[in-house]
């Protein structure tokens, strides 16, 4: 249960001429100063030349402030604007010293500082988190070696094959630009057309119309590298690697109903959600996994290595464990640390190194570009979020916003000067480049390799249970009816002919597509027999208990305090968390006497927000809530979006007024008799949805 918090420390104040309110410092209020470190004696009136007369020229105070404001918004990232934060540390558990000679996967045991941005790709900054889009998971590790930033996603594969195609990607996907919307969504004709324009899309669509893209919470989805890179030995020898995040807590998605009132509820879950996990101590965690395999694995596979729109099933090539990310620590201040963090997919560290990967090779030429563009100059290096914690020296100076110019004389090498003036010099035992021999004629082509569009995406929707498929099937119709010209709708059901035929029926049907269009042309014949992988399920790949999930409990005066006591104490045992809603938030007093705050006002806290729900309301609860709209919504949306319902004999007041009647009920809907059945309640919760009731209430 969220604790209440302290009551507000009290500071000097007094009130000015005008009414306005002066706070003085004192004691642990430190004294406010200007950028130079004077002492500011008001900070609310401009320096003017009589109470009433005008603004003075030399108010330096006034002047200083208002230019910052002018100036603190820089611009937004163009893709991956809305994005949230953490610190934490990566812990090796298992030495890959045998593959490869990078300090960070040499110690077990040894901590390395990391930072972690996890953000949509489509929206603006201000778009709400729960849209249906990938999301970056990127990573910043500071290691002893220098800064080794792994840029990934939550989901394995991408878009498009070739960088160059980038910016028609994300121009398609954006708000369409004679009238810039819609916002944070690819539902439109813009988006739709490219992709089905580009069959090479066909394997990522599939996954951005899972539920992989409306997840649950960043603590409850997988983080991807996406590319091929390479591991290098102590001998120089080369293995390549795919990265995997896997979240301790397992996979958990929302349905897309309950998506979209979550984003009216509160546009802010996702962050909230890591805000107060880690300030309440339960700190986030992944495990680092490695897909490791040579060239006769990549030569005998049946796809490129190299392409990003494919991915190396678990059960080819299984994904060794080898350490931890855990985040214990919110920034100190979003914008110094969240907003001017600088990711570039260049930054390694010895040990590791680039594949020929189109995409990736793009990227590393791009980003460099773009952060230098978005935070104002080439030093961007050096503000302290994007600095190495390791010693660095090197002879760039000036531009804006330069804090390590060289010291003394030398700004140059090959130069003639002694220590300490000389400066640093280059190192054999320095980043080297793994040799790989290329040639080959200078041309713009693809390589024939990557021209199998649609038999990953087919492997991807196989190995799906029938609930995830259903929704994803609902995803493309939802998508595609947002989609004004009929050609384009027809031209996407042509490609998912390829990946499943009922799939391509369902979609046309939920269009009103008749009759179904030829299947498109396929560059390479769709391989049909690849086996399904149950890796790229998310039911497949839950929880087994309730840790870290949220129990909502709607509680009136006189609620039953052992009932509470129990349920929250079940919860918080499987390291669940608990939120009280009331009808008020000045909370209520239970049977015992005892004073509770609640969390969240009845209209202000919908069970969109909850894993699980409870009701425990008195008689008298029951019956001055049931006329309440959001009430009834409370317990029809949790029944709707498949969640267990525990519920009072009181509760049957309210079920009965949301038209949950006892006929209706499943047995996902739980009658709580006595504090005992609190923990059953609670390790029912583990399982998350009672996915069978789906078929009823069609809510997604």
């Amino acid at each position: 249960m969220t604790k209440t918090p302290k009551a507000l420390k009290a500071v000097a104040t007094h009130t000015g001429a005008g009414g306005e309110t002066h706070q003085t410092a004192g004691g642990d209020t430190p004294v406010m100063t200007t950028q130079q470190g004077l002492a500011v004696s008001d900070d609310q009136n401009t320096l003017r030349a009589g109470a009433r007369g005008p603004a003075l020229m030399e108010d330096f105070h006034f002047r200083e402030k208002i230019f910052h404001f002018d100036h603190e918004r820089i611009p937004e990232r163009v893709v991956h604007a809305r994005g949230y934060g953490a610190h934490g540390y990566f812990e090796l558990t298992d030495s890959l010293a045998d593959v490869c000679k990078a300090d960070i996967f040499n110690k077990v045991g040894e901590r390395t500082p990391a930072f972690v941005r996890f953000s949509t790709v489509a929206g603006n900054k201000g778009s709400a988190d729960v849209v249906r889009d990938v999301r970056g998971f990127a990573v910043k590790l500071y290691t002893s070696q220098g800064n080794w930033d792994l840029v990934g996603n939550n989901i394995p594969v991408f878009f498009i094959q070739d960088a160059i195609k980038f910016p028609d990607f994300v121009h398609a996907a954006k708000q369409e630009p004679d009238r810039d919307f819609p916002q944070a969504q690819t539902a439109h004709d813009n988006f739709w057309d490219f992709v089905s324009l580009s069959p090479e899309a066909t394997h990522m669509v599939c996954w951005a119309m899972s539920d992989r893209a409306i997840p649950r919470s960043f603590r409850f989805m997988e983080g991807f590298g996406v590319h091929t890179f390479r591991l290098i030995d102590a001998e120089g020898q080369s293995t390549y690697v795919k990265f995997h995040w896997k979240p301790k807590l397992g996979l958990q998605s929302v349905v897309w109903n309950e998506a979209l009132k979550i984003n009216g509820a509160d546009p802010d879950f996702h962050r909230r959600d890591l805000w107060q996990a880690i300030k309440t101590g339960n700190f986030p965690e992944w495990e680092l996994g490695v897909q490791l395999f040579d060239d006769a694995f990549a030569d005998s596979f049946d796809f490129d290595i190299l392409d990003p729109t494919k991915l190396i099933p678990e059960e080819l090539v299984p994904v060794r464990r080898v350490g931890r990310l855990v985040l214990d620590r919110m920034p100190d201040n979003f914008f110094a640390e969240t907003e001017q963090v600088a990711f570039c997919t260049q930054n390694i560290i010895p040990g590791i190194d680039f594949t020929n990967d189109p995409l990736l090779q793009g990227r590393n030429f791009s980003y460099l570009d773009t952060q230098t563009k978005r935070l104002g100059g080439p030093n961007f290096t050096h503000i302290p979020i994007n600095a190495p914690k390791c010693p660095f020296a090197n002879f760039q100076q000036d531009g804006h916003m330069a804090m390590h110019n060289p010291k003394g004389r030398a700004n140059y090498e090959p130069n003639s000067w002694s220590q300490p003036t000389a400066g640093p010099r280059e190192t054999p035992a320095g980043y080297t480049s793994y040799p790989e021999p290329e040639s080959g004629p200078k041309l713009r082509q693809r390589s024939e390799t990557f021209a199998d569009h649609y038999s990953q995406a087919r492997q991807f929707y196989i190995s799906q249970t029938p609930v995830e498929q259903t929704h994803m099937r609902d995803a493309f119709v939802f998508e595609l009816s947002k989609v004004e010209t009929p050609a384009i709708r027809a031209r996407m059901v042509s490609h998912l002919l390829h990946v499943d035929q009922a799939l391509a029926e369902g979609v046309a049907s939920g269009l009103g597509l008749s009759p179904l269009p030829e299947p498109a042309r396929a560059a390479r014949p769709v391989v049909e027999g690849l086996a399904p992988s149950p890796a790229l399920s998310i039911l497949k790949n839950g929880p087994d208990s309730f840790a870290g999930r949220k129990l909502g409990i709607v509680v009136s005066n006189g609620v039953n305090a052992d009932l509470l006591s129990a349920l929250i104490a079940a919860t918080e045992a499987v390291d669940g968390t608990v939120e009280l809603i009331a009808p008020t938030v000045a909370g209520i007093t239970d049977s015992a006497g005892n004073e509770i705050v609640a969390q969240q006002k009845i209209n202000g806290g919908p069970s969109v927000l909850y894993d699980a729900v409870a009701l425990l309301p008195t008689v008298e609860g029951a019956n001055l809530l049931r006329h309440e709209a959001t009430m009834r919504d409370f317990i029809a949306d949790a029944f709707a979006h498949a969640k267990f319902i525990a519920h009072n004999d009181a509760a049957e007041i309210l079920l009965a007024a949301a038209g949950l009647h006892p006929r209706a009920r499943d047995r996902g809907v739980i009658a709580l008799e006595s504090a005992d059945d609190a923990t059953t309640f609670i390790q029912t919760c583990g399982a998350l949805r009672l996915w069978s009731r789906e078929g009823q209430v069609h809510a997604v």
